[in-house]
Parts: C-alpha cells; structure tokens; sequence
C-alpha cells in the first residue's frame, strides 16, 4: 500500500472484483467437472485479491481522512453493510429467478465497475513515506493478540450463520423458501442501526471502549446458547424467539466490531508505531486478514458440527469463541489496569518528610 498508494490501490482492487465477479457469471458455460471446478477456485481466488485489496485500502483512507473519529465513521459506514445483507439476497434472489444464473453476478459487476471512475475523481490522494514498521512487531503486542482474536470470534460467529440458519428455519419453522430471507433482516437491521450510536459512544468516550469490547463478546457467546437453544436447557425453540435472539447478536457483535480497530490503533501508537499512511496499512491488513481467517473457519467448522451435532449444539459451541475472546479481553484489561496502579505507585512515592513537615506545621 505504501508502494503504489491507498486510492490506487482500493481503485485497482475494484476494478478486478467487478471483472471477476462477471466473469464467475459466466461460468455456467464451461464444461463440467474439473476444469469448471478449477475455474470457480481460479475466480473466486482473484475475487478475494481484489476485495482485500479494496478493503484494507478503504479503511487506511477512512482512517486518514477522519483520524479524530474513526468509529464514528466506520460505525456509519456499517449501515451500508447491514443495507448489503439485507437487499443482496432478495435482489440476487429476483434476478436469478427472472433471468437466470448470469444476470446477478454481471449485474453487480458492472455495478462495481462503474463506481471505479467515481472514486478515481472523488477519493484523495494521500502521499505515503515507507517506513521500518514490522508486520510482526506489531503483530506481537499481547493486546493485538487479544484484540485480534476478537476480530476471529466475531467473523467466526457470523460466517457460521451462512450455511446453517436457512436450513434450520426451513426445517424448523416450516415456513416458504421465501420467506427464510426476512428471518435475517432482525440481524441485519440491528447491526446497520446500532452501528453509527456505537462508532460515536467510542470517539466520545474512549474509555468505554474495554467495557463495550467485553459485554458484547460475552453478550454475543450467551445469544448463540440461546439461538437453538441449546438442548441442556429445555426450551422449545420458537420463531419469536429466534428473531429476538439474532436482533441481540446483531446488536452485541458491533458492540466489538466497532471499538476493535481504534483499538488497535491506539495499542500501536502507545508501543512507538509511527502515525502514519504506513501504520494504516498494517491495521487494515490485519483486521482483515483476521476477519477473513474467521470467514474461512466459520462456515466450515459450523457445517460440520450442525451435521454431525445438529443446529442446536453447534450454535451452542460456537459461542465458545466469542465467550473465549471476551473473557480473555476482561482479563487482558485488568492486567492491564493493575500494572498500571502500580507503576504509577513507584513513580510517585509518598514523600514521608514532605508530610512529616506539614504535620508538624499544622500542629504549631
């Protein structure tokens, strides 16, 4: 990033995800077997190239741009986020029905591609100087290690949603195909609408970062025992209960995503990281390499224990990670505050003769 520029970079990143994601829309024309299945992988790889490479541009720019209030706009910028979830499937949904398998994804491409020469006249150029910063070092911190496990548990969480809840709802609810999308808008929703009061309680009053980092993760790990709910409890899962239950999720898991990467910026800048376009590049890579990483292991860890367990203790056991990362932040933060009490002890020893002077003052 610090090489070819932040714009170039989430501009050039665009442009390959909206080629490919056309490209993937054309797919259904080559030959089946191997040679279609090395294709997909072929796409899909170049895809997440290009949309890492926009991401961890886009947040190094939003950081630039708004140093002072960073969750604030990124807490905004979350209602977008939360718009994507809940228009992506019915729209993709709606034109995968009328027109067939190519129509979505060169939809969204061309719709990608256009928006390359907007952010080419609109977006800043920010002239970067490389420096010495380690990946590695920063990577070290013991607070990173704990703030980046929170990123993992919270990606995890949510990438095991994919591909469990829609077949627990059709099986459980019986209700129509249709109607499985609605059950996600309460997530959605939640998350999009608490995002931007969250992202301004943590520029506001950064101190409540910790306390926002901790609830929500043990917030979170409780709403997933509740989302089967989990056998040991005897209680009838119930559509009201289910929707109530992912408008909490929503709510607690940008109770951590928001505050987690000021976070860590302000871990790296207090460890003697250089402010910087540099600096930027390396938290934004990080974010979402972690974010990515839980991703990958969501899904794939979650179908394997709702077929083997079913949604019940599977949902149960994923709230393992997130009741992991909360406990382990709370920990990390009272550590934290303990060797701080004491170092400011031993700085600032009570001066004996000081006092003794003053008391022998007061009593003549």
């Amino acid at each position: 990033l610090t090489e070819i520029g932040a714009k170039f970079m989430f501009v050039s990143g665009m442009f390959v995800s909206g080629c490919v994601t056309i490209l993937f829309g054309m797919l259904d024309k080559v030959p089946s077997g191997p040679i279609f299945i090395g294709l997909c992988f072929l796409v899909r790889s170049m895809d997440a190239l290009g949309f890492a490479a926009a991401m961890t541009a886009s947040f190094s720019i939003l950081t630039k741009a708004f140093p002072n209030n960073i969750a604030t706009v990124l807490g905004s910028l979350e209602i977008f986020t939360g718009l994507g979830l809940v228009l992506g499937p019915p729209l993709g949904g709606f034109l995968y029905q009328s027109f067939g398998y190519e129509v979505p994804f060169i939809t969204l491409g061309c719709v990608v591609l256009v928006l390359v020469p907007v952010n080419m006249c609109i977006l800043p150029q920010y002239d970067s100087v490389s420096t010495k910063e380690s990946f590695w070092k920063l990577i070290l911190l013991p607070k990173i290690v704990v703030l980046c496990l929170t990123i993992f548990s919270l990606s995890t969480c949510l990438g095991f949603l994919d591909p469990t809840v829609s077949l627990f709802i059709l099986k459980t609810f019986k209700l129509p195909a249709g109607y499985v999308g609605l059950v996600f808008l309460g997530l959605a929703l939640s998350y999009s609408l608490s995002s931007p009061l969250l992202g301004l309680l943590s520029d506001k009053r950064p101190y409540l970062r910790k306390w926002l980092l901790v609830s929500g993760g043990l917030m979170t790990a409780v709403c997933y025992f509740m989302l089967g709910p989990a056998p040991v409890l005897h209680i009838e899962s119930q559509l009201w209960l289910f929707v109530l239950v992912l408008v909490l999720i929503g709510f607690s898991l940008g109770m951590c995503a928001i505050p987690v990467f000021p976070e860590i910026l302000q871990c790296a800048y207090e460890n003697g990281f250089e402010e910087g376009l540099s600096l930027l590049g390396l938290t934004s890579g990080l974010f979402n390499a972690m974010w990515s990483l839980g991703a990958l292991a969501g899904p794939t860890l979650g179908g394997f224990l709702n077929e083997k367990l079913g949604f019940e203790w599977a949902s149960a056991i994923q709230g393992g990670w997130p009741l992991l990362s909360g406990l382990a932040t709370g920990m990390f933060y009272i550590i934290e505050a303990t060797r701080r009490s004491s170092s400011s002890i031993l700085q600032n020893p009570p001066d004996n003769n000081e006092e003794r002077t003053q008391l022998m003052g007061s009593e003549t």
